[in-house]
């Protein structure tokens, strides 16, 4: 690190979990952010300020006006242009250190491949179930940690899903995708604005040390905030050995 990066990333440094060595692998690490969103602005936000290396912010959406109460990457002069550009002009700002990615498409199965293939740890910060399978799917054939977060009216939950570890869950095993589960939208239900803050923030904690490897993450359990009450609770998570995702990749 030259003299500006030991003064920019100078409290990381002087944690003991994460030091030099702990900030030189950020440096040299890439994040995929699926998603520059409620959930996926302030992920973005802190793993640039943090001094992620390379980070690539997928999504094929534009802004609207609805989108700034909660996505705090993007002003009213975005209106109209693609997230992932607009998201890309914010994080710069942030760090011009920072390679940022920006990835103007809506990716199906096939196209997470070669971008998952490639990246450090994956963030799911997208909302809906299609795309949170496809990601998840991806991550278990390259065995890359995936951080999943969602929010929607006043509840929302965190997860890491690290798939170098054959013991962890993944996120099909939590919500199997033949399950009949309710896709809730905050476009249709509603969100509180800080929630996404919270969340995301949260994702990108958990990105942060799984890349620096500090801490305990929060594999194996789901972190479920109630905002209304403010209140937090965790719920365990096994593998489940039937999983037709993760399972039959370990056969």
């Amino acid at each position: 690190m030259n003299d500006d990066q030991l003064l920019r990333y100078s409290r990381h440094i002087l944690l003991p979990e994460i030091g030099v060595e702990g900030q030189e692998k950020l440096l040299g690490s890439s994040a995929l952010v699926i998603g520059a969103g409620g959930l996926g602005s302030p992920a973005a936000l802190y793993l640039a300020a943090a001094g992620v290396g390379t980070i690539t912010l997928a999504d094929g959406d534009t802004v609207d006006l609805t989108n700034l109460q909660r996505q705090i990457l993007h002003t009213t002069e975005s209106i109209g242009r693609p997230k992932a550009a607009s998201g890309r002009e914010a994080l710069e700002k942030i760090n011009p250190e920072v390679k940022v990615v920006p990835l103007q498409q809506r990716l199906k199965d096939e196209g997470f491949d070669a971008l998952v293939a490639s990246s450090s740890v994956v963030l799911d910060c997208s909302d809906n179930f299609a795309t949170r399978h496809a990601v998840n799917r991806a991550c278990v054939r390259h065995r890359k940690p995936l951080v999943s977060g969602a929010a929607v009216r006043f509840d929302g939950q965190v997860s890491v899903f690290d798939l170098r570890d054959d013991l962890s869950p993944c996120y099909h095993c939590l919500f199997p995708e033949n399950a009949d589960l309710e896709e809730v939208r905050c476009a249709v239900m509603g969100v509180f604005a800080p929630l996404t803050g919270i969340i995301g923030t949260v994702q990108a904690a958990e990105a942060l040390k799984l890349l620096a490897g500090a801490g305990e993450t929060l594999k194996g359990r789901l972190l479920i905030l109630d905002a209304l009450a403010m209140q937090w609770r965790t719920v365990k998570l096994v593998k489940d050995p039937a999983c037709t995702v993760c399972s039959r990749v370990m056969a």
